[in-house]
């Protein structure tokens, strides 16, 4: 959901002729914040000879590349898409091709496309030519595995036949050739395919009716179960063990595990081994870095208040406190190496940090600065982000991210809570736009990891189930409750803002809590369960009994009335705190049709509320010019009615696009989706 940016402020900026009797710092223009970076995601090719990353083209990002030697300004754009910008791509194993995916408008339907860098221009145009090796409308393509063995190839997964189950294809990437390899159905139910170093296809996964899952042996005659996990239970592979023989796999199975674990698994013994699980006890295994080359684990790593690494690979260990002592004060990352290992991309970030970008060369330890995606972000104006634990309502204790204003007493703040999207995800440390932008403008934001984040172990997702708008949104209730008895937030200028998950959360906390909040900020947020149950993407098919299990099931008379109860479009005459309602027109997780709801039975009482529809987007904004008109009419939103401060003033094409996807809610008209 979050774009960022960093623009230098434009010609004429003025903020507010607002008082500041504190010491807060200038206001910082929210497109420093969230238009486009001027570099990012950048990618080093196979052998090292390039580097590729994403740019404004035309000023949509997309993918640029250079000479490893050259400076960034010699790069040449390779894709030129005016309409969205690239966020996904990577390289072939024999550094050929670059590849990408990109959807129409939002709509989560992904087609494959490949460039050959080293391709001169056609005639008349500035880039190479774009293939579209799937070339498919109303598809979402699946990609499985880019193998080693073969450069030209890539397994990918196609639900044109049957839109709710992905057939298996191999796909030449010099044509665009594709071939048959496993069909999948209703029956089948397999939800991906895994395959060992050699690449040779071992096993697959499979979804069952009553929200189990199988891992699957793939034998010659068809498949054997391996391992079984019920409804709450998660296991996946990680990678298989140097010898082809045993895979890693990632398991919280069982009653004796919480927390899940790193064990080793023998697929033809069915003997598992304890590998690893957090040291600290605190937080779920995290992932493992596996050397391509020599197949062995370089670290694992945990997710706590912060990253934790512990290394297996002592030469990387080594490298790892080299780099440390060059960047101090700094978290860093290692990022796609060459094919030998010898190159590394390292990024670095903080709190107040958006991030620098290194290449370390690990034959010759030289650490190299590449660029900084936003180096206009003051970052001495920026806030320290910190960890704070408080019980909620039955006593569980909340994990979540505090931000306060810098500059300012923390004391009767104003504070936008902003819980995170899923609800099966976490907020994590590090720079945060949303945070940093709000905090600015003088909010103390709040982070939680209400129960059902993801994380910190079974019990505490499981605790999550069926409490969506009661104690799920307790744990956010109670942290307001927290601050406002610490002495750090004025209870009568809250606000609440958030998407996807966070959205309902917002409408949930308006209607649920009419008392708790000043105003409310719902991006792409259902507001009625069933209807959001009832019209989830085919391809979502195989977690459909997960979501009836942890949510409720709209199938039943008894789910049905529970699903009803936790929906706040029900709960909409209570509203009574101004709401500002965003939707992407195209969004096929949360249709329209969940906002079109709430601002409909919001309107019919007579209640005020302002709503923002983007023709050209889907779930959530990746248009910079749709999301600064956004912010924009969100941050005055908040100010109006928190009392922070806000810029007025903003570019004539986002002022421009603002008129344009504002809508009257007088002029909404309801239309359900159909029920999958």
């Amino acid at each position: 959901m979050l774009l960022i940016t960093m623009l230098l402020p434009f010609a004429g900026f003025q903020a507010m002729a607002q008082p500041n009797p504190y010491q807060l710092p200038p206001l910082v223009d929210r497109e420093l914040f969230f238009d486009n970076p001027e570099i990012a995601g950048s990618q080093l090719s196979p052998d090292g000879s390039f580097i590729s990353f994403t740019k404004p083209y035309n000023g949509v990002m997309n993918v640029w590349v250079k000479k490893l030697e050259e400076p960034f300004s010699a790069a040449r754009p390779v894709t030129a898409d005016v309409a969205r910008p690239v966020r996904s791509y990577f390289w072939s194993r024999d550094g050929k091709y670059i590849l990408y995916v990109q959807d129409k408008g939002g709509d989560e339907n992904f087609n494959i496309y490949a460039v050959n860098p080293a391709e001169k221009a056609p005639e008349g145009a500035e880039v190479p030519v774009n293939r579209d090796l799937t070339n498919l409308k109303g598809v979402r393509v699946m990609i499985y595995s880019v193998p080693k063995s073969d450069p030209d190839l890539i397994y990918i997964g196609l639900n044109d036949r049957d839109p709710a189950w992905h057939d298996l294809y191999k796909m030449k990437l010099s044509t665009g050739e594709r071939t048959l390899i496993r069909q999948n159905s209703a029956e089948d139910r397999i939800t991906s395919w895994i395959f060992d170093w050699d690449d040779n296809l071992r096993m697959a996964s499979r979804s069952n009716m009553d929200g189990s899952n199988d891992l699957l042996r793939v034998d010659k005659k068809g498949f054997t179960p391996i391992y079984t996990t019920n409804v709450f239970e998660q296991a996946y592979p990680l990678a298989f063990q140097k010898d082809n023989k045993k895979f890693y796999m990632v398991t919280n199975k069982g009653d004796q595990r919480d927390l899940s674990q790193l064990v080793l698994f023998d697929p033809e013994t069915l003997k598992e081994e304890f590998i690893e699980s957090d040291p600290m006890k605190k937080v779920d295994f995290g992932d493992a870095a596996i050397s391509e080359i020599s197949r062995e684990i370089i670290f694992t790593s945990y997710e706590d208040e912060k990253e934790r690494l512990y290394f297996k690979d002592k030469s990387y260990e080594a490298d790892y406190n080299l780099i440390k002592k060059e960047l101090p004060g700094v978290e860093f990352y290692f990022s796609r190496p060459t094919a030998d290992e010898r190159y590394w991309i390292i990024g670095a970030y903080s709190d107040v940090d958006p991030g620098t970008t290194y290449l370390y060369d690990r034959k010759n330890k030289k650490l190299t600065f590449q660029y900084r995606p936003r180096p206009n972000i003051p970052m001495q104006d920026m806030a320290n982000m910190k960890a704070i634990y408080y019980p909620s309502s039955d006593g569980l204790e909340i994990p979540a991210y505090l931000t306060l204003p810098k500059g300012l007493e923390a004391k009767n703040l104003p504070l936008v809570v902003m819980p995170h999207g899923g609800p099966w995800g976490r907020s994590s440390w590090g720079f945060n736009s949303y945070a940093q932008f709000l905090a600015n403008r003088g909010y103390a934001v709040l982070d939680p990891n209400f129960r059902a984040s993801t994380g910190y172990g079974k019990k505490f997702i499981d605790a999550g189930n069926n409490e969506w708008g009661r104690k799920m949104q307790d744990d956010i209730t109670w942290g307001v409750k927290y601050l406002v008895k610490q002495g750090i937030v004025d209870a009568k200028k809250v606000a609440i803002m958030g998407g996807s998950y966070g959205g309902y959360a917002t409408l949930a906390g308006l209607a649920f809590t009419p008392d708790v909040y000043a105003c409310g900020v719902s991006i792409v947020g259902p507001s009625n369960l069933i209807t959001l149950l009832n019209s989830i993407p085919p391809y979502w098919e195989s977690i459909r009994k997960v979501f009836n299990m942890r949510m409720g099931d709209p199938s039943t008379p008894e789910g049905k009335a529970d699903l009803e109860r936790m929906s706040p479009l029900f709960s909409a005459d209570k509203i009574k705190a101004p709401l500002l309602v965003v939707q992407g027109a195209n969004d096929p997780r949360v249709n329209k049709f969940e906002s079109d709801q709430i601002v409909v039975a919001l309107r019919d009482r007579g209640f005020a509320v302002e709503y923002i529809v983007a023709p050209d987007e889907g779930h959530g904004f990746a248009r910079p010019v749709n999301n600064m008109a956004m912010l924009a009419a969100a941050e005055k939103f908040l100010a109006r009615h928190i009392g922070g401060r806000y810029q007025e003033s903003m570019k004539p094409e986002v002022a421009t696009r603002l008129g344009e996807i504002t809508v009257d809610p007088k002029t909404v008209t309801l239309q359900a989706p159909e029920q999958k």
